[in-house]
């Protein structure tokens, strides 16, 4: 159902300008400079030709079937356009523009309006409020974004409910060569909400590790049940905000978004496998190693060391977030055995002492991750 969002054959960016001060001409920009692989066509009503591409005045005068229109035009005028490509037949819309729900009053009735639109249409809607979506897949390449960078490909996806975190992140996986799969700014999420993006994702072969931003979520039921299914395979790591009371008051104003108490979220993401962290630091450790570990089959840890102390340390700060470091088998002892000396300590924690070498580490590791009694 989100294929048209996610992997459109063609995209209309309405609101496509040849100043480079704008959102219009910079998601124009992203699209051809990154190698977009499908049909491309500027629409606005004053210009012949925009990037060198022929431009047109509406939706209505592109010959070809559009998948996607990137709305980027003042919120006035959205509902003409969201109109103008129901009737087209265009399947998706990504609408960046803002001054909806967000801003309250007026907006909120014309977000509504938006909706009705959709609805009638069947066409299925990003945003608004948003900053649009990015699939790094060979063959189609899309950066349908106004974000400066584009990161490598890669079996991370991203969903966040914040533009500027959006950004944030984009730039953060470009400088430190994090391979994103898909990206989706989803703004106020009226209609595609951060439930069917992570369904999306569960069925994606290129997406192994989810990534969230998150300020409310529109159905906590559907999510749990979602995400306790999907974590069994691949794992959700979300920066939730909004702890505080400041916190939910800005998240409110920010996308007109509703945080519940963080009580409830934790409680949340515990029944449904979730993995909560607070910075972004944070959400790309784990990316990073989830992206180049398999998921461990259960909660039974060995720890690797050369030394004591630290060894102590983790054993501590498994035990105390719920891991095991289990007894290692007499047949992985004796294979340690063989190769460290008398000092080392062959239980676990294993501690090579401080003479280990880098291919002590190799067979200390494969003995460990070898033994029956040991998931990770």
């Amino acid at each position: 159902m989100l294929d048209a969002l996610l992997s459109p054959r063609s995209i209309a960016v309405i609101g496509a300008s040849r100043s480079p001060n704008t959102i219009g001409y910079q998601i124009l920009h992203n699209l051809l400079q990154h190698g977009y692989t499908g049909a491309v066509y500027p629409v606005n009503p004053t210009a012949q030709a925009i990037h060198s591409i022929r431009a047109y005045p509406t939706v209505a005068d592109i010959p070809d079937p559009v998948d996607l229109a990137v709305i980027v035009v003042p919120k006035q005028h959205v509902l003409a356009v969201a109109e103008q490509c129901g009737q087209k037949g265009v399947q998706g819309l990504v609408t960046i523009s803002a001054g909806f729900r967000e801003i309250g009053g007026a907006g909120i009735e014309r977000e509504r309006e938006l909706m009705e639109i959709v609805r009638r249409y069947g066409m299925r809607l990003v945003g608004p409020n948003c900053m649009g979506v990015l699939n790094t897949a060979p063959g189609l390449s899309m950066n349908a974004t106004f974000a400066p960078t584009m990161p490598p490909p890669g079996p991370v996806s991203f969903m966040s409910q914040s533009g500027a975190m959006g950004v944030t992140i984009l730039d953060y996986a470009a400088e430190y060569g994090i391979g994103i799969s898909q990206f989706v700014s989803v703004g106020n999420k009226p209609d595609v909400s951060g439930n069917d993006i992570i369904e999306y994702w569960a069925a994606d072969e290129r997406t192994r590790v989810m990534l969230m931003y998150v300020e409310n979520f529109g159905n906590p039921r559907r999510f749990t049940a979602l995400a306790r299914e999907i974590t069994r395979r691949k794992p959700i790591i979300i920066v939730k905000s909004g702890r505080s009371t400041a916190g939910i008051r800005a998240a409110s104003s920010h996308t007109g978004a509703l945080a519940g108490t963080d009580v409830a979220t934790d409680a949340l993401f515990a029944q449904s496998g979730v993995i909560r962290v607070d910075t972004v630091e944070e959400l790309f450790d784990l990316a990073m190693a989830f992206s180049h570990q398999p998921i461990p089959r259960g909660n039974r840890v060995a720890i690797v060391t050369n030394a004591g102390g630290p060894g102590i340390i983790i054993a501590d700060a498994c035990e105390a977030h719920g891991l095991a470091v289990p007894d290692l088998t007499e047949s992985t002892r004796a294979v340690l055995a063989a190769h460290f000396p008398e000092e080392a300590s062959l239980t676990n924690p294993v501690d090579m002492i401080a003479s280990a070498t880098p291919q002590g580490y190799r067979v200390a590791v494969e003995a460990v991750l070898a033994d029956p009694n040991v998931d990770a």
